[in-house]
């Protein structure tokens, strides 16, 4: 890299696989936006190469990193520091570069909280959401959607132990109840948010008919085809309002982009240019 190059800040976004990741384009738009001037590329690592990796990039001196599946969870004990957000998390998405490390955030829940509600005019507070799934997507969501005070959080899974184990460790930011897939018959819920990594082998989680509630939103966490499959089978059981995480990745992004510039680009424009292909 030629010294004209060195002085440009690099960024990028690690994981396994991540070809397919929009990051690199959406923080180009961003920089772009703002006149910025960055380089931003995307980075397959194999999970037992991320220690070493992050230490290599650090000496080279790259100034943060988006991490994707599978990296989020064991980012967590590979940083120097981390935020109250990935604390709460017990995941990491975004890594800031300190002087002799990394320190870890987690920006999904901000990003997808303000696609709902700023995005998607979904009115959280009061109403009965629906989490699926109890891996590190859906840690990082919990926190700040219990900030948004529905008037039930329930996080659910094929089993009941990490659901429970993640109710109790948050229980200091708020109520969350623990269910199972199946214990959910007979109950409704106003945001049904999936958090499950089931749409990349095209399944569906088992779920009992019924979960929507009136004028309920069908929200998967995946974009792209990803998130083909639960979005079909909510449309198959009647729910009409529909939408993938397109809109939580640029949120997210948005928000990394703050924690290493110091400005919140605008989103619109962008989520308007990758939804039109």
């Amino acid at each position: 890299m030629s010294n004209v190059d060195r002085e440009v800040s690099r960024y990028g976004v690690l994981g396994q696989p991540v070809a397919h990741s929009k990051s690199p384009r959406i923080h180009a738009a961003f920089a772009t936006s703002l006149s910025q001037k960055l380089l931003y590329e995307a980075y397959e690592i194999a999970p037992d190469e991320l220690g070493p990796s992050l230490s290599r990039f650090h000496g080279e001196g790259w100034q943060g990193f988006n991490l994707t599946l599978p990296h989020k969870t064991a980012a967590v004990a590979l940083c120097e520091s981390r935020t109250d957000a990935a604390e709460q998390a017990g995941a990491v998405n975004t890594l800031i570069r300190t002087a002799t490390g990394w320190q870890g955030d987690n920006t999904d829940g901000a990003g997808l909280v303000r696609d709902l509600v700023a995005n998607l005019g979904v009115v959280v507070k009061g109403k009965r959401v629906l989490v699926l799934g109890a891996g590190g997507a859906a840690r990082g969501i919990l926190a700040p959607l219990l900030a948004e005070a529905p008037s039930i959080l329930a996080i659910s899974n094929r089993n009941p132990w990490k659901p429970e184990e993640i109710a109790a460790a948050m229980k200091p930011l708020g109520n969350i109840v623990p269910r199972t897939h199946l214990s959910l018959k007979g109950d409704q819920f106003d945001v049904v948010l999936n958090a499950t990594s089931a749409g990349h082998q095209g399944a569906v989680p088992r779920l009992p008919p019924g979960l929507f509630a009136p004028g309920a939103i069908a929200y998967d966490l995946n974009y792209g085809p990803a998130s083909e499959p639960f979005l079909a089978w909510a449309k198959a059981e009647g729910t009409a309002k529909l939408s993938d995480g397109l809109g939580m990745l640029v949120e997210q992004a948005a928000e990394a982009f703050q924690r290493w510039r110091g400005v919140r680009p605008e989103t619109a424009a962008v989520l308007a240019e990758l939804r039109a292909g």
